[in-house]
C-alpha cells in the first residue's frame, strides 16, 4: 500500500556509494532499502526486538497494525499510515537528491566543473557536470576529493522522486525487487551446474567476480557487504524506497 502524496513536495539528501550512483545511472536500481531506527536505539543496537506487527482487525488492536518501542523502550501503536508517515526519507512525490564523492575540476568566471568518483572510468563527457559559480556557495577544494557525506546540495548531479514507500522485513524481498536494488544482470550459460538453469546470471557490480543464479541470493551478498555478515539473518525490519530519476532544470 503506497501512502498518500505529500501534499507540498519536500527535498533530502540521501547517500549512494560509487557502484549504487553507477546503477542509478544505468536504470538498474529503482528501489533502495534502510533498515528502520526505531528511537530505542540502545535496545535496538543491542538486538532486543523494537518493531512489531500484526494483521488488521486485530481484537484489541483493530487497526493499530505497527507497534515500536520509544526512547524509554515503550511500546507505542500506530495505524498502517501513521507508521509510513515516520519514514525519514519522505513520501510519494517527495525528491531525494544523491550524495555522492566528488571533486571540483576547474573554476571559470561563470561555471565551475565537477568530476563524480562513479563515472571516473567513463568518458569525460560522462564524468562532468557543470554547475554555475553563484551557485557554489560552499566552494569544495579544487582537485581534492570531496567524500559523499560532506556533498553540499549544489554539487548533486542526480534527483530522484519518489514513487512509492512501504515496510516489510529483509528477508521478504521478492527476486523482480532483488533486480530494483542494482543488480548487475548479464547472459550466461550454467552448462556445468547439474541442473537446468536460465541462461542469466547476477553480480553484485560489474566488476565482481562471483556469479549467482538467483537474484535474491545476489542481493544478499550486496546487503552483507554495506550491513555486514550477520545483518541478512538479522532480517531487520526495512523501509521500501521505489523512486524514478528526474531532471531538474538549473
Amino acid at each position: 500500500m503506497k501512502p498518500k502524496r505529500s501534499p507540498a513536495m519536500r527535498e533530502r539528501p540521501i547517500l549512494l556509494n560509487a557502484e549504487m550512483v553507477r546503477a542509478v545511472l544505468d536504470g538498474r536500481k529503482t528501489q533502495t532499502r534502510r533498515i528502520i531506527q526505531s528511537p530505542a536505539k540502545n535496545m535496538q543496537v543491542r538486538g532486543h526486538e523494537c518493531i512489531s506487527y500484526r494483521a488488521p482487525g486485530d481484537k484489541w488492536y483493530q487497526d493499530y497494525v505497527f507497534s515500536m518501542r520509544d526512547r524509554s523502550g515503550t511500546w507505542q501503536d500506530y495505524k498502517h499510515e501513521q507508521f509510513l508517515a515516520k519514514c525519514p526519507f519522505g513520501a510519494v512525490g517527495d525528491r531525494l537528491w544523491v550524495r555522492e564523492t566528488f571533486r571540483v575540476h576547474s573554476r571559470a568566471t561563470d561555471v565551475a566543473t565537477l568530476v563524480y568518483k562513479a563515472s571516473e572510468q567513463q568518458s569525460w563527457t560522462q564524468q562532468v557536470h557543470r554547475v554555475p559559480i553563484e551557485k557554489c556557495n560552499k566552494p569544495a577544494v579544487i582537485d581534492t576529493w570531496t567524500p559523499s557525506v560532506h556533498m553540499p546540495r549544489w554539487a548533486s548531479r542526480i534527483t530522484l522522486e519518489i514513487t512509492g514507500v512501504r515496510v516489510e522485513r529483509l528477508n521478504s524481498i521478492s527476486h523482480r525487487d532483488a533486480c530494483r536494488e542494482g543488480l548487475f544482470r548479464e547472459e550466461y550459460n550454467w552448462r556445468e551446474n547439474e541442473f537446468p538453469l536460465d541462461d542469466i546470471a547476477y553480480r553484485t557490480s560489474s566488476a565482481a567476480k562471483t556469479r549467482y543464479s538467483c537474484p535474491k541470493r545476489c542481493f544478499q551478498e550486496l546487503w552483507q557487504s554495506i550491513y555486514g555478515v550477520d545483518s541478512w539473518q538479522a532480517n531487520p525490519w526495512v523501509w521500501v524506497i521505489e523512486f524514478k530519476r528526474v531532471e531538474v532544470n538549473g
